[in-house]
């Protein structure tokens, strides 16, 4: 039985966590599939936009019981292997060419902290709580550890990572790490409007500033990246839907990409 599904809607992907049962919690098994539906939707034309979803009253809590059990008897090199599919995961969605959002509907524990992390934003309601836990079990959210603290910065990681104190949704937001709270009545409300900008862009500029944010972000500002942005603006603009963006601009009409 798949622990996730596939939704298309004109150009609208949703990826859902469906074992409500087990929190939506990891298993070599679900990373595999996550992994899977990313790539599958990155690869597609018709998808502008991907939201990753979840199903009950949590929207992913860490790794599966009867993971952590197998994980207890592994030898450091089994660790270094199973660890490594966790880490490409989060890798194929932060790198994923289509924008992402999170729609957090529970709560957020240790491995999905990581999830959330990974998506380019996200949208939470206002009665879920966070919590980077692994401290309290002798772990470390090392993995996770990269998306997290530029969702969060380094201050906030400083504190969460250490105290391991479940906190709720204004302070995720107070700290940056999701970009609303909302009621959960707003939620679908407030992710079909970020999808609707999202989808109603330059597809090939989208992708480009996923790129330019990846390749910019926590960089010195030095000659080689201010290089860098310049052959990027100057890419773009030579490009056949910079011309048309800016001439259907001009020109007071839709561009070719909106039909």
């Amino acid at each position: 039985m798949s622990a996730i599904s596939i939704r298309y809607e004109g150009h609208r992907a949703t990826i859902t966590l469906t074992q409500p049962e087990v929190r939506n919690a990891f298993s070599d098994e679900v990373i595999a599939e996550i992994t899977a539906a990313f790539t599958e939707v990155g690869a597609r034309a018709d998808v502008r936009a991907v939201v990753l979803a979840a199903e009950g009253p949590a929207f992913c809590a860490g790794a599966n019981l009867n993971w952590m059990r197998r994980m207890a008897d592994y030898t450091r090199e089994e660790n270094l292997q199973d660890a490594a599919k966790l880490a490409e995961m989060l890798r194929v969605i932060y790198e994923c060419e289509k924008p992402t959002v999170a729609r957090v509907q529970g709560d957020v524990y240790a491995g999905g902290m990581g999830l959330v992390a990974a998506c380019d934003m996200a949208v939470a309601v206002d009665t879920v709580g966070f919590c980077l836990s692994e401290v309290k079990i002798g772990l470390i959210p090392a993995t996770i550890s990269p998306y997290v603290i530029r969702a969060m910065g380094a201050r906030a990681a400083h504190r969460y990572f250490l105290t391991a104190e479940r906190f709720d949704a204004q302070e995720a937001l107070r700290i940056g790490f999701v970009h609303e709270v909302v009621a959960a009545e707003q939620l679908d409300a407030r992710v079909d409007a970020l999808v609707k900008a999202l989808t109603s862009a330059s597809p090939n500029a989208m992708r480009a500033c996923k790129k330019l944010v990846l390749h910019v972000a926590e960089r010195e500002i030095n000659a080689g990246l201010i290089a860098a942005t310049v052959e990027g603006i100057a890419d773009i603009r030579a490009s056949d839907e910079g011309r048309e963006g800016v001439q259907s601009f001009l020109q007071k009409r839709k561009p070719s990409w909106l039909g």
